[in-house]
């Protein structure tokens, strides 16, 4: 699929409530575990899409934008949240997300961009230069991974429940 800046708004709309449907009153076994050393817990990775948001997605768009400093991004953090979060329960961090992220859409959706404006590049720290459009379609795929990341550490909750039916169940292998 080509990129299109509507099919992008609309998962990335319904991602935090995605997430409060799927999370919110579960019970804590469900949210706070994670697959082992060094990975994430559901909360965790609400508390990423969050820092993410904050400090990531519009900031890079408006480096790219503006052009100040040539385009380039600032610095991010992939474990910032550990700190921004840090206190915080999943009900709070599932309503700060759902801020967040309207706060975020209302910005992309006020710059009415255009192809051009899809076109312009930005300096990546890591990959050197990046399009705008290249930004926004991995908004949207890094929402759905983390989405999937959430599904797979659930279900492997019950890796050892399901007894024989682990081996169809891919989620389980992964």
């Amino acid at each position: 699929m080509e990129f299109d800046l509507n099919k992008t708004i609309e998962i990335l709309e319904r991602t935090p409530h995605v997430l409060d449907e799927m999370l919110s009153g579960l019970s804590d076994e469900w949210v706070i575990n994670n697959e082992g050393k060094d990975t994430w817990s559901p909360v965790v990775v609400v508390g990423h899409l969050i820092h993410a948001d904050k400090t990531d997605w519009i900031v890079r768009m408006d480096a790219i934008l503006s052009g100040k400093d040539k385009g380039k991004f600032p610095p991010f953090d992939r474990f910032g949240q550990l700190k921004a979060s840090k206190g915080k329960n999943l009900k709070q961090l599932l309503a700060e997300f759902k801020k967040v992220r309207k706060k975020n859409l209302q910005i992309l959706k006020a710059k009415k961009l255009s192809k051009k404006d899809l076109d312009k590049r930005g300096i990546h720290p890591e990959f050197g230069k990046v399009t705008l459009r290249q930004l926004l379609a991995t908004w949207t795929a890094h929402d759905l991974t983390h989405l999937a990341q959430i599904v797979r550490v659930m279900a492997k909750q019950y890796k050892k429940a399901v007894g024989p039916w682990t081996n169809y169940l891919s989620v389980m292998n992964r």
